[in-house]
Protein backbone atom coordinates (compact mmCIF):
# COMPACT_ATOMS: atom_id res chain seq x y z
CA UNK A 1 0.00 0.00 0.00
CA UNK A 2 1.23 3.87 -1.02
CA UNK A 3 0.89 5.85 2.01
CA UNK A 4 2.27 8.53 0.17
CA UNK A 5 -0.61 9.46 -2.19
CA UNK A 6 -1.43 13.26 -2.65
CA UNK A 7 -4.79 14.29 -2.99
CA UNK A 8 -5.84 16.17 -5.92
CA UNK A 9 -9.67 17.48 -5.71
CA UNK A 10 -9.56 21.09 -5.00
CA UNK A 11 -12.80 21.22 -3.17
CA UNK A 12 -13.15 22.83 -0.03
CA UNK A 13 -13.52 19.64 2.32
CA UNK A 14 -10.09 19.29 1.41
CA UNK A 15 -8.22 22.27 2.51
CA UNK A 16 -6.47 21.37 5.67
CA UNK A 17 -6.30 24.02 8.45
CA UNK A 18 -4.15 23.23 11.56
CA UNK A 19 -2.57 25.51 14.66
CA UNK A 20 1.51 25.66 14.70
CA UNK A 21 2.39 25.29 18.31
CA UNK A 22 6.36 25.14 18.24
CA UNK A 23 7.27 27.41 20.77
CA UNK A 24 10.57 29.09 19.64
CA UNK A 25 11.73 31.71 21.84
CA UNK A 26 13.08 34.03 18.66
CA UNK A 27 12.57 34.28 15.20
CA UNK A 28 8.83 33.94 13.11
CA UNK A 29 6.26 32.02 14.70
CA UNK A 30 4.34 29.83 12.38
CA UNK A 31 0.58 30.49 13.67
CA UNK A 32 -1.71 28.78 10.74
CA UNK A 33 -0.96 26.56 8.21
CA UNK A 34 -3.91 25.90 5.00
CA UNK A 35 -3.34 22.78 3.27
CA UNK A 36 -5.17 21.39 -0.16
CA UNK A 37 -3.37 18.31 -1.57
CA UNK A 38 0.53 18.90 -2.25
CA UNK A 39 0.17 23.58 -1.90
CA UNK A 40 0.19 24.70 1.50
CA UNK A 41 0.13 28.03 2.75
CA UNK A 42 1.11 29.24 6.11
CA UNK A 43 0.52 32.17 8.04
CA UNK A 44 3.72 33.96 10.37
CA UNK A 45 4.04 35.91 13.16
CA UNK A 46 6.50 37.97 12.62
CA UNK A 47 8.28 40.48 15.34
CA UNK A 48 10.69 43.46 14.31
CA UNK A 49 11.61 47.05 16.24
CA UNK A 50 9.82 50.23 14.65
CA UNK A 51 12.60 53.16 13.68
CA UNK A 52 11.21 54.72 17.75
CA UNK A 53 12.35 52.09 19.17
CA UNK A 54 9.27 49.90 20.33
CA UNK A 55 8.53 46.07 19.19
CA UNK A 56 5.70 45.18 16.70
CA UNK A 57 4.42 42.41 15.80
CA UNK A 58 3.23 41.88 11.45
CA UNK A 59 1.58 38.60 9.66
CA UNK A 60 3.21 37.31 6.65
CA UNK A 61 2.13 34.27 4.39
CA UNK A 62 4.10 31.81 2.89
CA UNK A 63 3.22 29.29 0.14
CA UNK A 64 4.63 26.24 -1.01
CA UNK A 65 4.02 23.09 -3.05
CA UNK A 66 5.42 19.63 -1.62
CA UNK A 67 6.60 16.88 -4.00
CA UNK A 68 8.48 14.04 -4.01
CA UNK A 69 11.86 13.16 -6.10
CA UNK A 70 12.80 10.28 -8.42
CA UNK A 71 14.60 8.95 -5.42
CA UNK A 72 11.20 9.06 -3.17
CA UNK A 73 12.48 11.70 -0.73
CA UNK A 74 9.92 14.90 0.03
CA UNK A 75 11.22 18.04 -0.94
CA UNK A 76 9.30 21.64 -1.05
CA UNK A 77 9.28 24.69 -3.50
CA UNK A 78 7.89 28.16 -3.77
CA UNK A 79 7.62 27.32 -8.11
CA UNK A 80 3.81 26.65 -9.17
CA UNK A 81 2.91 24.51 -11.88
CA UNK A 82 -0.61 25.77 -13.36
CA UNK A 83 -2.19 22.78 -12.42
CA UNK A 84 -1.27 24.17 -8.96
CA UNK A 85 -2.66 27.64 -8.91
CA UNK A 86 -6.21 26.89 -7.88
CA UNK A 87 -5.07 25.04 -4.89
CA UNK A 88 -2.77 28.00 -4.06
CA UNK A 89 -5.95 30.40 -5.01
CA UNK A 90 -7.90 28.36 -2.38
CA UNK A 91 -5.37 28.29 0.79
CA UNK A 92 -4.45 31.60 0.11
CA UNK A 93 -8.33 32.70 0.60
CA UNK A 94 -8.38 30.73 3.68
CA UNK A 95 -5.00 32.46 5.16
CA UNK A 96 -6.64 36.12 4.42
CA UNK A 97 -10.21 34.94 5.41
CA UNK A 98 -8.17 34.11 8.98
CA UNK A 99 -6.23 37.39 8.97
CA UNK A 100 -8.91 39.61 8.50
CA UNK A 101 -11.48 37.37 11.20
CA UNK A 102 -8.65 37.90 13.53
CA UNK A 103 -8.57 41.30 12.82
CA UNK A 104 -12.01 41.98 13.52
CA UNK A 105 -12.25 40.13 17.07
CA UNK A 106 -9.42 42.64 18.07
CA UNK A 107 -12.26 45.35 17.37
CA UNK A 108 -14.71 43.20 19.47
CA UNK A 109 -13.27 43.77 22.60
CA UNK A 110 -13.08 47.55 22.35
CA UNK A 111 -17.03 48.47 21.99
Amino acid sequence: MNTTKIQTKTNIENIKESNVTENKPQGNLPEKKFRAGAISATVWLNKGQRVTGEESEYKTISIERNYMDKDSKWHSTNSLRINDLPKAKLVLEKAYEFLLLQEQDLFKGGA
